[in-house]
């Protein structure tokens, strides 16, 4: 049970928990001594089918006795398990401890299996058919939500079957990528009219952005854009546009848009900017599990070969 703010609420659930507990032993006690007079039996005054009558007797001491056991029950479960506030049990049980030990029981289980694939390079790992199938069942168990059951991504989800990469396509990229997590972020340019011009300047921009990929685009509002972008955006995506993988950057000459290439959606991205999470996963699916998902994306690609 979690920690209560004060020492209250911790005595507050042990009374609510004990008075209940006796309350229904006492109820069952006072039920049982009432023994019915002799002569005619008392009714509840209920009448069904105009004969039907409901008798005010005492339950069957069978019966009885069954509630008296779980009133028993009750009061050996709260000694025995967490119960009462913050007291854990004298057995120490817990949902938390106990699924640690399963999951401890099934990392001992797997953990030759895991260990093998750990001293294989990952190229390897991604070249092997039963490493690579393993790799596949993890992702679809933690990944394919954002990047679908094809990997094929989404808007504003990487497709990680292509040869475009924001933080970079080697094996090692990859691993530290599933391990530690990514955080990309385009910083809005909407509220510094300085940097940009506002809307009118990100529209220039944007028709910049366009052209380099040769996209259609107006031709004067690219000429304004590409001063702006040398010396806005070039620090970022450097003045060729490819991009920058350390930092998480985009190439822009490319045919590969995360969010969408229309001149609306990247005068969006120009004026509010984007803010992307991926979540690290080395502490929750350990060292062996990050290197069979990252053989498997890395086998995406190209087959076995990295990009």
């Amino acid at each position: 049970m979690s920690d209560f703010v004060n020492g209250f609420w911790n005595w507050y659930v042990i009374l609510i928990v004990l008075v209940s507990v006796i309350a229904c032993a006492v109820f069952l006690w006072s039920q049982s001594i009432h023994r019915p007079s002799e002569g005619a039996v008392a009714t509840t005054g209920h009448v069904w089918d105009e004969t039907l009558e409901e008798y005010n007797n005492p339950l069957p001491k069978w019966w009885s006795w069954l509630f008296y056991i779980t009133v028993v029950f009750s009061l050996v479960y709260a000694v025995l398990y967490p119960t009462l506030g913050n007291f854990q049990g004298v057995l120490g049980w817990s949902s938390a401890g106990q699924h640690k030990a399963e999951v401890d029981k099934v990392d001992a289980q797997v953990k030759p299996l895991f260990d093998k694939y750990l001293k294989m390079d990952l190229k390897a790992v991604a070249a092997d058919k039963e490493g690579v199938e393993m790799g596949k069942r993890l992702y679809l168990t933690y990944c394919m939500q954002c990047h679908g059951s094809d990997a094929r991504g989404a808007k504003g989800f990487p497709n990680l079957t292509d040869s475009d990469w924001l933080w970079g396509g080697e094996p090692a990229q990859i691993v530290e990528t599933i391990a530690n997590g990514r955080n990309g972020m385009m910083p809005a340019y909407g509220g510094n009219p300085e940097a940009i011009g506002g809307e009118a300047g990100a529209k220039e921009v944007a028709n910049y952005v366009r052209s380099m990929s040769g996209l259609p685009s107006d031709s004067l509002l690219a000429g304004k854009g590409k001063a702006k972008f040398e010396a806005v955006c070039s620090a970022c995506h450097g003045a060729d546009g490819k991009g920058m993988t350390a930092l998480g950057a985009p190439n822009l000459i490319d045919k590969t848009w995360l969010y969408g290439s229309s001149e609306a959606v990247i005068v969006q991205t120009i004026v509010n900017g984007r803010n992307n999470k991926m979540p690290a996963w080395q502490e929750f699916l350990g060292e062996g599990k990050v290197h069979l998902l990252s053989a498997y994306v890395l086998s995406l690609t190209t087959g076995a070969a990295a990009k």
